[in-house]
């Protein structure tokens, strides 16, 4: 095994990382991301240190069996400006309705990356970025959630923002690789100094 390892499957996620050059291999966390986000809520947590949260929670839990092995851990959340929080859709018809709430309005997505080593992270970054969506017809959300429905259904505010999804949007503040889901210059900036990536 290779000393680095991707503890998500997010395609998105992966594809960054092999762009970047990185040598690495992947796996699933497993974590019950909903009971974890639930919890956290109720302890009045903001979605930015839910996304820390989760992204340690993958990185600690794989690290614990793989001693040596630096494991990197992801997690996306997205937050309107009421602070109210949107997960990844389980139907088309909640996706929609997602759709529908952010058309025409302004969110913040929140994406962490923890680096775990021996079941304890040794380092962490939350990147932030800001989308104003723009105003949508139901006929527009209806065939886009119909096209796309078996990729967005993973992500969080129901867009890949480096294919389609990109049309739903007037302006964003923040770095793609944010938007995608991981803050990828920290990350790489953190990989060199440890040796983990070439520098």
């Amino acid at each position: 095994m290779t000393r680095l390892l991707l503890a998500s499957q997010s395609g998105g996620r992966a594809a960054m990382l092999r762009a970047a050059g990185l040598d690495f291999d992947t796996t699933a966390a497993h974590v019950d991301e909903e009971a974890l986000t639930a919890a956290l809520q109720a302890e009045g947590q903001t979605a930015r240190n839910i996304a820390d949260a989760l992204a340690e929670a993958k990185a600690v839990k794989i690290s614990s069996r793989l001693p040596g092995v630096t494991v990197i851990g992801a997690d996306s959340t997205l937050a309107l400006d009421d602070r109210t929080m949107l997960s990844k859709p389980a139907s088309p018809e909640e996706a929609a309705s997602h759709l529908r709430r952010m058309a025409g309005t302004r969110h913040r997505l929140f994406s962490a990356a923890v680096a775990a080593r021996d079941g304890a992270p040794v380092w962490r970054s939350v990147g932030e970025a800001k989308l104003w969506m723009r105003p949508l017809s139901d006929g527009f959300i209806a065939d886009y959630v119909a096209r796309h429905w078996d990729s967005i259904r993973w992500t969080v505010g129901c867009y890949e923002i480096e294919g389609a999804g990109v049309q739903l949007f007037d302006r964003v503040e923040g770095d793609p690789w944010t938007i995608i889901g991981m803050p990828m210059l920290p990350l790489l900036a953190w990989l060199r100094a440890t040796g983990l990536a070439p520098s």
